[in-house]
């Protein structure tokens, strides 16, 4: 049944090629333009209707006291993503992926897909089998979850790639898919926002010690807003200087490693 519910890497470039193929058509339906430098640019009152809406979503995260309420929050949220949604953003996946250098990129692949995927699936079976509702306790660190509900509307308008020229795969409602992800695995699972044995570049990987887990990197990204590792509860792995900048490389090419 895992196996089954495995979403192909054909299935999501198909999907990729596709939009690509489109992208004139859906340039001219959209009202959207092109700027000189031929890069996609959100018209003003559509990037405003966007902003709002994001806005109004992390209320309404925020307003959650249990792990039950977010949860169930999430799983509404989560579901108003459509299959063609889930294409685009799988598309933009393995963009990003295939921009790793090899072997790195055959290693960390099945990860990648797990913190967006696995995890999306995950809730999905936990709220139609009442497993959410039958959730108890607060919220681990109301604080610190209150401060990654505040980061949510500037953070889904922070891209990296400037030259990214497919419209779907710039929208902001792509990167709020993310941050509800990263949510359920950081709040209401307790689990790191990226998978348990993650690779990084080095040889360092994400650890789990019996209930805990661990990671080189957890304290070292905040000069990135934006990142869910400031929000994370794995503990820092205590280093030897390495750790810093370690996650360079990867960020200029992948917006899911952070």
């Amino acid at each position: 049944m895992r196996e089954e519910l495995k979403i192909s890497r054909s299935f999501f470039w198909y999907a990729y090629l596709l939009l690509l193929a489109l992208e004139r058509k859906l340039y001219y339906r959209s009202g959207a333009g092109f700027m000189k430098t031929g890069k996609f640019i959100i018209p003003p009152e559509k990037q405003t209707m966007a902003a709002s809406g994001i806005r109004e979503i992390a209320a309404r995260l925020g307003a959650a006291r249990t792990k039950r309420e977010l949860g169930e929050i999430l799983a509404r949220e989560i579901q108003g993503y459509s299959m063609f949604d889930l294409q685009i953003i799988g598309g933009r996946l393995n963009s990003e992926i295939e921009k790793l250098p090899s072997p790195y990129r055959e290693s960390i692949r099945p990860y990648f897909r797990e913190q967006l995927f696995g995890k999306h699936h995950k809730i999905l079976v936990m709220h139609h089998n009442r497993a959410l509702a039958r959730l108890s306790g607060p919220l681990r660190d109301p604080e610190t979850f209150q401060k990654f509900c505040d980061m949510i509307p500037e953070g889904c308008f922070a891209w990296d790639d400037a030259s990214e020229r497919n419209p779907y795969f710039r929208n902001p409602k792509n990167r709020l898919f993310y941050y509800l992800i990263a949510a359920f695995t950081m709040f209401v699972l307790d689990e790191p926002g990226h998978p348990a044995g993650m690779p990084f570049p080095g040889g360092f990987s994400v650890e789990q010690r019996g209930r805990d887990y661990y990671c080189l990197i957890r304290d070292k990204e905040k000069e990135v807003f934006y990142s869910i590792c400031n929000f994370c509860p794995a503990l820092q792995t205590e280093g030897n200087g390495q750790e810093k900048g370690i996650l360079k490389n990867v960020e200029k090419k992948s917006e899911y490693s952070q």
